[in-house]
């Protein structure tokens, strides 16, 4: 049933990312994109590959992982 949810959501996050492209401002688009591609990789990661009974290092090295390249991306957009 966790998995049936998993996959309403994911696929409730890629209709709200195509949506997305109604945004007036470039930036926000791009930054927005970036945020729900993020959510639905944590998603797939901790639900579907079962990183949530991985070693706390995966855990941990994902979450920075993907920090690093948000805060970067928000960086060189703004």
């Amino acid at each position: 049933m966790k998995n049936i949810i998993t996959l309403g959501v994911l696929l409730l996050l890629t209709a709200a990312a195509f949506s997305a492209n109604t945004m007036q401002d470039n930036r926000y688009l791009t930054l927005t994109v970036l945020g729900l591609g993020a959510v639905k990789l944590f998603l797939v990661a901790f639900q579907f590959m079962e990183l949530k009974k991985a070693h706390l290092f995966w855990k941990t090295a994902l979450t920075i992982v993907v920090g690093l390249f948000l805060i970067i991306s928000c960086i060189i957009i703004h």
